[in-house]
């Protein structure tokens, strides 16, 4: 993994999508993070699309969720 902004907010985007627990959750807040950030995800944007290094970081989160661990903090 290398730090990369944009694989990082689609990595993260697709994360939300998939773990969040409901509006209030933490996961959900990293909705309002990237819109601050103005990022603007693309209409085909999946886990085919992302680049090598953005699936590592989005295996990373899905790893450490379903290890437990706090993957965001609340705002």
């Amino acid at each position: 993994m290398y730090f990369d902004r944009f694989d990082i907010c689609e990595a993260y985007y697709l994360f939300a999508a998939d773990w969040h627990g409901g509006k209030w959750s933490p996961e959900y807040a990293i909705f309002g993070r990237l819109h601050n950030l103005q990022f603007r995800p693309s209409p085909i944007l999946s886990k085919d699309s992302l680049s090598e290094n953005a699936r590592d970081i989005l295996a990373n989160l899905i790893r450490r969720a379903r290890r437990g661990e706090t993957v965001v903090r609340a705002v």
